[in-house]
């Protein structure tokens, strides 16, 4: 890399147009049922619910991921690279979708869908700790929001094999917590 740092706005083009084809390839997945009406709307109801909820998150991450690069003016080499990261993690998204689709919602699929939750969420943490090293600017969002928001995606875990619904309103919870606007922090960290 040359001495110039990349700006900003490329990551956060490259980041859109991830994101943009991960919501694509999930809405890609909703299949037509083979009965028509009400017995066909009750057939996919389940998998356009859990379509919403992923799409939810994703779309959080999506809101979040620019509140935090405006925080930037240029990237730097670990920018990059976490955030290269978190749009794997988040890519993970439409084949668990597409897993729980195809099996079924099972205590393993919902467990499934738990963990690749985390992955996500650890990731951007990442990302969110090496913008807070580059920027001066006040926090978007600050530790509480994202260890609240890790620990109840690593207890839908375990309690995916309790109860796969209970498990799936705590991701809920989490994505209610972001859907929030942000307060401004009046600290830095």
């Amino acid at each position: 890399m040359n001495s110039q740092k990349m700006s900003s706005g490329r990551l956060e083009a490259f980041s859109d147009g991830v994101i943009a084809v991960i919501i694509t390839i999930m809405v890609l997945e909703l299949k037509v049922p083979a009965q028509d009406g009400m017995a066909g709307l009750s057939a996919v109801l389940p998998a356009v619910l859990l379509y919403l909820l992923t799409f939810v998150q994703v779309g959080i991450y999506w809101v979040n991921h620019h509140y935090l690069i405006d925080e930037i003016k240029t990237v730097s080499h670990g920018i990059l690279w976490s955030n290269l990261i978190f749009l794997f993690c988040l890519s993970l998204f439409p084949f668990v979708t597409d897993w729980i689709g195809s099996k079924g919602l099972s205590h393993f699929s919902t467990a499934l869908y738990a963990a690749i939750s985390v992955l996500p969420a650890l990731s951007y943490t990442v990302l969110w700790r090496m913008v807070r090293l580059q920027s001066a600017s006040l926090l978007h969002a600050g530790w509480g929001k994202l260890i609240v928001s890790l620990g109840l995606y690593l207890a839908a875990i375990p309690a995916a094999f309790y109860r796969s619904l209970f498990s799936l309103a705590m991701i809920g919870v989490v994505a209610v917590i972001w859907m929030l606007p942000p307060k401004v922090e009046a600290t830095r960290e």
